[in-house]
């Protein structure tokens, strides 16, 4: 098949090729022609370098594989040349199965023992390496001390040391000068080794890289190497060397995670606008990014932008409403925006509490400056704080929380009171209440991830303004008697206050008001004991904190805040035991409290140091949490916002997961196809097809794999299939024609052709197709003629009058006549009709055929025998008969006729007699006279057809 081609190829040009004997008008330089890769010509060619061009040119694939051609180009070129280079193939990789098993396990011992032998080495040098650094160790971080190339590690001195020095015989010791000995060493004493040198400044590093030879691929693990080592000096306190290391990443490979590291590395140094523009980078790439919002909210924070501060913050609290980094830098940031405040209110404050002291009732005046100041919500106010008041949290030993790994680790001190201070000897009674509203603050717990600093255990309605405002002392307090709950009240009110002597004593009256009064309520009882403790923890006291939190527990069993400062005391005495076990015990039921897990980890190195390896055998039993006391398992079920905002990431996750699977998928198909192993490019793109079904270029690949598998049918239903996602697509046009082409459809590959060609005329692959196609149809179309032809009948001849003659030829005229069918109901019927009226050469009986079809139809009935032949015969009919009787008619059927399918195919390849006809019916249609269409309306239909 392969030398067919190539000879029809050598045919058609074989006057322009030169003659394989003459070497010297070849070109070396140039492309070897079509004609000369074949049979003949190599097997006549006798220039050795011009072979080797040939074979390499096979080999490629440019002009098709053609694998025997490929050995007979070999084998002709060993023939002539068996030391040629083109001849030379690399050999593939040696793997097990290519070799015998003794001689695959001998290869493979010996490389054990190579890398056996390998480690033992290794092992020995580092011995001895190690001694040497021992000795004279290179400079850590920060010390930046670096020894001069020409002073040793070790002196020879001190290297030959270990060498025996051979005794001197007695006539050696004759001639020994003491003298001139102790001058050499006087002289080595004397000369000194250089002095070390000690840099004050660290040593640059080059945040510049240069990356221009280096693929997408190959940036990504160097980018990440230089983020790695970023991050170990970030963990080293070392931020100007991690913001190099940084800078050196996003110079290879700018990334989210790089320009966030490098915010966090710039705000460590403070240096404020670097940060900015390193989180504005972050929030340009990736809209919406935690980290960045929460770096630019610090440094907006740090620069006095309050208010921009706190938008960022109650954006990433938009997404992570349990973010307790973000939730206490909001309080700060409201704290300072609240503090930048004009003064002139509080003092006006300050003048209504002292008129409160000196008068008995406000005036008219006072409550209304009072009522304009109303409580705000992030003050707290009682004894117990609530987990989410981050400013306050360890006032009453309350727990700091944050998730695992999130946001730095602050100081564990008490931060400082902002509010006025008492003396501990003060009065309680100068708060007076102002306004008896009825807003309630929550009790004791508290809620976790609540972004409103109430105070944690004040059951009742106690107001205070920031400033010192009014407070309601005598608002309810859970079941508490009203004068237990004021009490109470001013208990809380005392310790926010800092006096804790007093509200020590507040509380006791409470807890002895409480068991006089017989009343039932042990929820108010363990916030009591609770508040009590968290005073003698404050003043030092651990022993009765100690009780205090046992004798709550046992009214409340695993209430958290008693836990937590029952584990405080305990550390603070020492007993570390017991205080790992409460710590385990509060992680039990909160697993976000930062300071139980900050505590756990301390005292476990110092129960390591003290126990050894057996500390935990030593531990006392820790109490199983049940699941109801858990509260880390009792969060609220999301919001519809955020399931949306999750379904929107899946989907997005998903979407880009099928993309790349899909990019995968693609190429390999495509890999295949350059191979030749079109069986696996085809179940390739089968798969990618099932994530894309809307991908047109799948379908032209998987068409051009069944085509050359030579299965026509599902090339063109690939087509078909790529052309109505894409109606215009070239690729599809001319690869259904192909398919066409193997399925003998001359006519459609015909007309698919003719589509690219009018897309792009300078496709020579379709116009070369176009003219075998042409030769092609004609021969079909003369086969089918000839199969159509009337066969010759044998006629007997007998002698009769005349009218007998007439009546059997009248009647011969009329059985025929009678045969054709005027009322056809399918295309199979008009066929028979139109191919019966056309042997018989009666155009009367086509033109009643035409008169009785409805001209809408007339494409679909001719869909099956479009041709020449029957387009000249049906304008013959129309002419001679119809027009005259209807010629409105022959127009609407003329409208219609040419929007049959390969019309424009059959039009093409008519004769000129056949053109002659068709142009002779429109002259005689534009000379008729009719209302349904004027002349100008003929000659526009005319063009279409001539």
């Amino acid at each position: 098949m392969v030398t067919g081609v190539f000879k029809q190829a050598a045919g058609m040009s074989k006057d322009a090729t030169f003659s394989p004997n003459q070497p010297s008008a070849v070109d070396y330089g140039g492309k070897v022609p079509v004609e000369h890769l074949e049979y003949d010509y190599i097997g006549k060619c006798r220039d050795v370098r011009y072979l080797a061009m040939i074979l390499r040119v096979l080999r490629s694939g440019d002009e098709g594989i053609y694998p025997h051609l490929i050995e007979f180009c070999e084998s002709h070129l060993e023939k002539l040349d068996p030391s040629s280079r083109a001849l030379r193939k690399e050999n593939r990789v040696v793997t097990a199965a290519s070799l015998p098993s003794d001689e695959w396990s001998q290869i493979v011992q010996d490389l054990k023992m190579w890398q056996e032998e390998t480690k033992k080495t290794e092992t020995s040098l580092k011995q001895v390496f190690d001694e040497l650094e021992n000795k004279n160790m290179p400079p850590i971080r920060g010390s930046y001390c670096t020894v001069p190339l020409c002073q040793t590690s070790v002196s020879k001195e001190k290297w030959n040391s270990s060498k025996r020095t051979l005794p001197r015989d007695y006539r050696e010791w004759d001639n020994f000068d003491a003298e001139e000995e102790c001058e050499k060493i006087d002289r080595n004493l004397i000369k000194s080794s250089p002095a070390v040198t000690i840099n004050t400044r660290p040593p640059k590093i080059n945040t510049n890289v240069d990356v221009t030879l280096l693929t997408e691929q190959e940036k990504l693990p160097l980018a990440n190497r230089e983020k790695a080592k970023g991050n170990e000096a970030f963990r080293a306190n070392d931020f100007e060397e991690a913001v190099a290391y940084y800078s050196r990443s996003l110079c290879i490979k700018p990334t989210v995670a790089a320009f966030n590291n490098r915010a966090q590395a710039e705000i460590k140094l403070k240096h404020w606008h670097k940060a900015m523009s390193d989180c504005q980078r972050v929030l340009e790439l990736e809209p919406g990014n935690i980290k960045a919002l929460l770096r630019r909210a610090t440094v907006y924070n740090h620069m006095g932008n309050f208010q921009r501060a706190a938008e960022d913050l109650r954006v990433v609290l938009l997404e992570e409403p349990q973010n307790p980094a973000a939730m206490q830098l909001l309080y700060k940031t409201e704290k300072k925006m609240k503090n930048d405040e004009p003064e002139k209110p509080r003092k006006g404050k300050k003048i209504i509490i002292q008129e409160v002291e000196e008068e008995a009732d406000c005036s008219d005046e006072t409550k209304a400056e009072q009522a304009a100041h109303p409580v705000e919500p992030s003050q707290p106010v009682g004894g117990e704080e609530s987990s989410a008041a981050p400013g306050r949290r360890e006032d009453m030993g309350n727990a700091q929380k944050k998730p695992h790994g999130r946001g730095d680790r602050g100081p564990q001190g008490e931060p400082p009171h902002h509010g006025p201070r008492r003396g501990k000897g003060a009065s309680s009674d100068k708060y007076r209440a102002a306004n008896d509203s009825g807003e309630k603050v929550a009790n004791g717990t508290g809620k976790r991830g609540s972004t409103a600093s109430v105070p944690a255990d004040q059951s009742g309605g106690s107001k205070e303004s920031h400033a010192g405002g009014a407070v309601n002392l005598d608002a309810p307090c859970g079941a508490l008697p009203p004068p237990l709950g004021r009490l109470k009240n001013e208990g809380n009110l005392l310790f926010k206050n800092g006096q804790f002597a007093d509200a020590l004593e507040k509380y006791s009256q409470a807890i002895e008001g409480y068991t006089e009064s017989g009343i039932d309520s042990p929820d108010d009882l363990c916030t009591l004991y609770s508040n009590r403790a968290a005073c003698y923890l404050k003043d030092g006291n651990s022993q009765e904190c100690i009780q205090d939190c046992t004798r709550a527990l046992e009214l409340q069993s695993f209430s958290l805040k008693p836990l937590l400062r029952r584990a405080m005391a305990y550390e603070s005495l020492e007993r570390y035991r017991k205080a790992y076990v409460d710590y385990k015990t509060v992680l039990q039921i909160d697993c976000g409290v930062q300071a139980a897990h900050d505590s756990v980890n301390r005292i476990t190195r110092l129960l390591i140091e003290q126990d050894g390896a057996g500390w935990r055998e030593q531990l006392p039993d820790i109490p199983l949490v049940p699941l109801s006391a858990q509260q880390h398992r009792r969060e609220e079920p999301p919001s519809a916002e955020v399931l949306r905002a999750r379904a929107e990431k899946a989907a997005t996750d998903t979407e880009r997961k099928a993309e790349v699977r899909f990019m995968a998928l693609k190429q390999e198909g495509n890999d295949f196809v350059k191979k030749g192993q079109y069986q696996e490019a085809l179940a390739k793109y089968s798969e990618s097809l099932q994530l894309k079904p809307e991908e047109c270029s799948i379908y032209t690949n998987r068409a051009l794999c069944y085509l050359k598998l030579e299965r026509f049918a599902e090339a063109k239903e690939d087509c078909d299939a790529a052309l109505r996602v894409e109606p215009n697509n070239k690729k599809a046009f001319y690869r259904r024609a192909l398919a066409n082409k193997g399925l003998k459809d001359y006519l459609a590959c015909s007309a698919d052709l003719q589509e690219v060609l009018q897309q792009d005329p300078n496709v020579q692959e379709a116009e070369k197709e176009l003219e075998e196609v042409t030769v092609l149809l004609r021969q079909s179309l003369a086969i089918t003629d000839a199969s159509l032809a009337k066969p010759r009948k044998t006629v007997p001849i007998t002698e009769v009058d005349g009218n007998e003659e007439t009546a059997i030829v009248g009647a011969g005229h009329g059985a025929e006549a009678a045969a054709i069918s005027l009322q056809p109901t399918n295309a199979y019927e008009f066929g028979q009709a139109l191919n019966t009226a056309r042997r018989a050469g009666n155009t009367a009986a086509c033109a009643d055929l035409l008169a009785s079809t409805t001209p809408e139809t007339l494409p679909q009935l001719l869909s099956t025998q479009l041709d020449g032949h029957t387009i000249d015969f049906v304008m013959q009919a129309l002419d001679a008969h119809l027009l005259q009787r209807d010629p409105g008619l022959v127009y609407r059927h003329l409208n219609h006729l040419h929007t049959a399918d390969r019309f424009s195919v059959v039009l093409m390849l008519l004769e000129k007699e056949e053109r002659h006809h068709m142009t002779q019916l429109f002259e005689h249609l534009s000379a008729a006279q009719s209302s349904e269409f004027t002349e100008n309306d003929v000659h526009n239909l005319a063009n279409k057809y001539i």
